[in-house]
């Protein structure tokens, strides 16, 4: 007896398909592979976002410390001390920032990748995931490297500073989020100018310079609300060795800004590239 025509799909049976896409597959080292070997080629693009940075250190560090005297309060003689730990937060926010947002635009926008991806069994959040694991792996090496020049200049006074990297890896995987979520909603390069319209204010604001002392009361609140101070008070407990309860308030604060950059970066690609 022949066998019947297929029945068309009903509306539930083409719902079940784009779900597959918005799963978890538990492959995002998959991802992580990819831009390992994509950047094996490339690892002076990698190192050269550390040099910003390093620069600050030597000329503001050196430079305008050696015009302080020991008299002229908290910054003193040890200026280049004390932003020294500010710098390496900011190492690891721009390495995790500018990888999650430039390079994102291009592969989302332009190159399609993420669309290709989507033939593949990986799901949105192994792709999220994938691409936050490797931008903070790239914010933790600037933050290892930036503790190693630290520790060579003698600007390290306690044995915690060997937790840096990992704490310059959680640093990053906050800001990574933030970038991939804030990336899904740029359309055009121009965009992408909003970029440093937001990390060079924070750089210059979030204590990186000075004390917090110096801003009057309400807009410290506004400071102390920002993810880079609360990365530079991070790195300084560290560095400085005054390590307490307060720290783990600051980890907990980067642990629900990657919970929050997941939830938006993962529902901006499933409209991008499903719906």
């Amino acid at each position: 007896m022949p066998t019947s025509a297929a029945a068309p799909r009903t509306r539930r049976d083409r719902h079940d398909r784009p779900h597959r896409h918005e799963s978890f597959a538990g492959r995002p080292d998959v991802m992580l592979l990819r831009s390992v070997l994509v950047y094996r080629r490339a690892w002076w693009e990698i190192l050269s976002g550390l040099f910003e940075p390093l620069f600050y250190l030597v000329i503001l560090g050196n430079g305008m410390g050696a015009l302080l005297k020991e008299d002229s309060g908290p910054l003193g003689a040890g200026y280049a001390a004390f932003i020294a730990p500010g710098l390496l937060a900011a190492s690891a926010m721009n390495g995790a920032v500018y990888d999650t947002t430039m390079g994102i635009f291009f592969k989302l926008r332009h190159a399609r990748l993420y669309e290709a991806l989507m033939a593949t069994p990986l799901g949105l959040l192994d792709i999220a995931l994938g691409e936050i694991l490797w931008a903070a792996l790239r914010g933790a090496a600037y933050g290892t490297v930036f503790i190693g020049v630290m520790a060579a200049l003698g600007l390290v006074s306690s044995p915690w500073a060997i937790a840096v990297p990992a704490a310059a890896f959680v640093v990053a995987l906050g800001f990574a989020a933030l970038g991939l979520a804030a990336t899904t909603c740029m359309r055009t390069w121009q965009d992408t100018q909003f970029v440093r319209l937001v990390t060079v204010p924070l750089l210059m604001f979030s204590t990186t310079f000075y004390p917090l002392s110096v801003y009057p009361g309400p807009v410290q609140a506004i400071v102390r609300a920002t993810p880079l101070y609360q990365a530079i008070e991070l790195m300084r407990g560290l560095v400085d060795g005054h390590v307490g309860p307060s720290l783990l308030g600051h980890l907990g604060y980067f642990a629900a800004v990657l919970a929050l950059g997941l939830l938006v970066a993962t529902r901006r690609l499933n409209r991008l590239l499903i719906h």
